[in-house]
């Protein structure tokens, strides 16, 4: 950590202007989603400091990556984590929200670390409300872009609360199908905290996969060797 922001081991993130910090949500699922070899571009929704966008360019060698985000502050910062990392050529960071952004070509990965909160109180900071709520991009919105813009055999991630989770496949219900599933303890004796799932526009052939990773086991900042194993190649300490 240093300059109010989160260093990874090839790359640092400065999110020092973004309500949405660097966590545990946007680092597992940019380990976490699918990124097939043939993968030829990646859309990342909601992209903040640029985290995910950065996490996929340094997963995947070839793949050109585009960013969005409606918030001008996120914009510039993200561009300049791009820049700043090894794989700035590869990454594009747009300012527009989902519903009004265009694209000729469709993308063969789409992830997003959206807003969740529907019903919740707004915070007095407009930009963290904006981060966090659903008002800037509901479920139906979310559906309606990633069913847009993605190709036919391609695939979305996307993380959520367990209960928001269910409204995202409600939303998407007969058009987008889990192909995995995974639930996100804190610990062994909690219960899932997030859902990380992988969606395709076609059915899977058998039933989704479904999997579990405990993220502390034996103590606070004591990591399981499988939430280790995910995230080895960008935290320094793993």
């Amino acid at each position: 950590m240093r300059g109010g922001g989160f260093t990874f081991k090839q790359f640092h993130i400065d999110h020092s202007r973004c309500a949405m910090k660097v966590g545990t949500d946007g680092t597992l699922l940019g380990a976490w989603a699918t990124l097939p070899p043939e993968t030829h571009r990646i859309l990342d929704i909601g992209t903040g400091s640029g985290l995910i966008a950065i996490m996929a360019a340094q997963r995947h060698p070839s793949a050109k990556i585009m960013a969005i985000d409606i918030d001008d502050d996120c914009v510039l910062q993200a561009r300049q984590n791009a820049t700043s990392s090894p794989w700035a050529e590869r990454i594009e960071v747009i300012n527009s929200p989902l519903q009004e952004f265009q694209s000729e070509v469709k993308f063969d990965v789409i992830i997003s670390n959206p807003p969740y909160f529907a019903d919740s109180m707004h915070s007095p900071d407009k930009q963290r409300t904006t981060a966090r709520h659903t008002a800037s991009l509901s479920f139906k919105d979310l559906a309606e872009g990633v069913l847009r813009l993605l190709t036919d055999d391609g695939l979305f991630a996307v993380i959520l609360p367990t209960a928001e989770s269910e409204l995202l496949l409600s939303a998407v219900r007969g058009r987008l199908f889990p192909w995995r599933r995974c639930e996100v303890w804190s610990t062994p004796e909690s219960s899932a905290r997030r859902i990380m799932l992988e969606l395709h526009k076609e059915p899977p052939q058998d039933l989704a996969t479904r999997e579990k990773i405990v993220i502390e086991e034996g103590g606070r900042h004591v990591y399981s060797q499988e939430y280790k194993a995910l995230t080895a190649d960008f935290y320094l300490n793993f």
